[in-house]
């Protein structure tokens, strides 16, 4: 997806698996089961996913 603004979101399915791996236009990675919760995360951006925060998934 991208943004009216030209940033670009990514969800990758990982096969064999129920989990979505995300990308923020910022760099920072997550992983989820729920895709609702991916795009929460995602358009939330710079909350919760700093890059001066350690990062981590939230499976």
């Amino acid at each position: 997806m991208t943004a009216p603004t030209g940033e670009v979101y990514r969800i990758d399915w990982l096969p064999g698996t129920d989990i979505l791996h995300g990308t923020c236009h910022c760099g920072r990675e997550h992983t989820s089961q729920d895709p609702i919760e991916m795009w929460e995360w995602m358009l939330a951006h710079p909350r919760g996913h700093a890059l001066d925060e350690p990062q981590g998934n939230s499976s």
